[in-house]
């Protein structure tokens, strides 16, 4: 029974690396924040669970288990929180999302809305 558990741990650990590693090469090649957050946020989480997992199967002790049980629900709480306030704080500096448009086409020019946080529900206090 241990040998398979040390197969799964091992699969396990190596699919979350290449996840990880995936996620880490997003960030590099993405063109804006909005995508890189996206890949990060995603890929990385998923890559770091699979590692916590496999040090679950691996660790029969009943604290390893519990402490990789406890990174694994706090992963999953706060990276999607985490990943929300940083495209909340880039959407509100002013940073427009990457368009993708064809080699040669000129950009497209969309007029400036009016008031930009006229529909955001927590408007800026300005004093």
């Amino acid at each position: 029974m241990s040998g398979l558990l040390e197969v799964l741990a091992a699969v396990c650990l190596i699919l979350g690396g290449a996840l990880c590693f995936l996620a880490a090469l997003g960030v590099l090649r993405m063109p804006d924040v909005y995508i890189r957050m996206h890949s990060s946020t995603k890929a990385g989480t998923l890559g770091v669970l699979l590692v916590v997992l496999s040090l679950v199967f691996v660790g029969a002790d009943a604290g390893v288990v519990s402490k990789g049980l406890a990174v694994f629900a706090f992963l999953l709480l706060t990276a999607p929180i985490g990943a929300h306030l940083i495209s909340r704080a880039a959407y509100r500096s002013g940073l427009e999302p990457w368009q993708w448009r064809p080699e040669g086409e000129p950009a497209a020019t969309a007029p400036e809305p009016a008031d930009r946080n006229r529909t955001d529900p927590f408007p800026r206090q300005l004093d």
